[in-house]
């Protein structure tokens, strides 16, 4: 191939194709438990998190329901992905392996927000949200009718793999994609450019600024527990009972359960079958959708 400013627009184009694709085509779960959220800057703040506002009856004056303060930010982490391409493959027409591995640089982008989600998820056992406290914790500070701080569990601990469930249905999910700048396909393949001129190789490359983070801890119900009827059941009737400052109702009904592969046979025996395993009706068939997610692996 002659190396001038036509064929190397053609090379970038399917190169860039292939990245495309690759990335339209990346298997993609993080929304089913997250809440995209565009930033402007490096840090944002989510300081609201803590107080969800709720209807009154109107007596008297309006009551402000003022925004409960927290310092918890997220802070955005830049990612990059580069691949080189030897010159002399291009002029000696060697360049069939580029192509997957274009595509599998989209690919390994569009499936880069689930490794920050799902990563977030499994270490929320041992990582602060915005009260403090672990994201799955046994006591996080709730005031009561008067006023008094009591604690809430949204974990029964437990040592085995981990699984999860969530109400999914409110508009701020339980975790948060914070992202401020989307992946992007550069092209350094100028004959000038210096890693042409010095090194003979072009190079092609995405970036982005993104990073996750927690949301409503009342939200999900984390377990290392062993996955039975009965543990589920235990999360469910968490969630559904969580109750916010003055044990105002939260409204909450969990829909969704997440896990590992590990789990999936025993997560589609308490969702997907008729009766239980000893024979009685299984009251728990159709109560969520299930969520397995290779990243818990």
């Amino acid at each position: 191939m002659l190396v001038n400013a036509a064929n190397l627009n053609s090379l970038r184009v399917g190169f860039s194709g292939a990245f495309q694709n690759g990335l339209d085509q990346a298997p993609s779960q993080w929304q089913r438990v997250a809440t995209e959220v565009r930033s402007t800057q490096k840090e944002q703040k989510y300081g609201w998190l803590g107080k969800m506002p709720n209807v009154r009856e109107w007596i008297g004056p309006r009551a402000v329901q003022n925004l409960q303060q927290h310092d918890y930010a997220i802070r955005e982490k830049p990612f990059e992905l580069t691949i080189g391409v030897d010159k002399d493959d291009v002029e000696t027409d060697n360049l069939g392996i580029y192509g997957p591995m274009f595509a599998e640089m989209g690919r390994s982008s569009g499936a880069h927000p689930d490794t920050l989600i799902f990563s977030l998820l499994k270490d929320g056992f041992t990582t602060e949200c915005y009260d403090g406290q672990n994201f799955f914790d046994t006591d996080h500070p709730v005031l009561d009718e008067k006023g008094n701080e009591t604690t809430v569990a949204n974990t029964d601990g437990g040592s085995g793999a981990p699984w999860f469930l969530m109400d999914t249905s409110r508009a701020l999910k339980p975790l948060i994609l914070q992202k401020r700048k989307d992946f992007q396909f550069v092209a350094k393949d100028k004959p000038t450019d210096d890693n042409v001129f010095d090194q003979n190789e072009f190079v092609y490359g995405t970036d982005a600024r993104m990073n996750a983070g927690f949301g409503f801890w009342q939200m999900a119900w984390g377990s290392k527990q062993s996955l039975t009827s009965a543990n589920y059941a235990t999360a469910r009737a968490a969630i559904s009972g969580m109750k916010g400052d003055g044990r105002r109702p939260l409204g909450l009904m969990p829909n969704l359960l997440v896990l590992g592969p590990s789990l999936e046979s025993a997560g589609r025996k308490i969702l997907n079958s008729e009766n239980g395993a000893g024979g009685e009706t299984n009251e728990w068939k159709g109560t969520a959708e299930l969520l397995v997610v290779p990243w818990l692996a």
